[in-house]
C-alpha cells in the first residue's frame, strides 16, 4: 500500500517545485505556478492523511509527476 501524504508535506512539495500560496477559502489552500500556462493546485489543510484520490488531483493539478511526490 503507497504512502499516503499528510497537507504539510503536499505543500512542502509544491514549495520545493516552485509554487506558491495565493490565497485560502475555508479549508482550502491555493498554490500557484506562474510560467507560459499558470498552473494553480489546490490543497486541503489540517489533514493528516491526503486519499489517495485527492493526492492524484493535486498532481495533475500541479503538472507534476508522482515521483515528484514519492509514491
Amino acid at each position: 500500500m503507497p504512502k499516503l501524504l499528510s497537507s504539510k508535506q503536499v505543500v512542502k512539495i509544491l514549495e520545493n517545485n516552485g509554487f506558491i500560496f495565493i490565497s485560502q477559502k475555508g479549508s482550502h489552500l491555493k498554490f500557484r505556478k506562474s510560467e507560459i500556462k499558470s498552473k494553480t493546485a489546490i490543497v486541503p489543510t489540517g489533514r493528516k492523511e491526503i486519499p489517495m484520490g485527492t493526492l492524484h488531483s493535486i498532481i495533475r493539478q500541479a503538472h507534476l509527476s508522482k515521483e515528484d511526490f514519492r509514491i
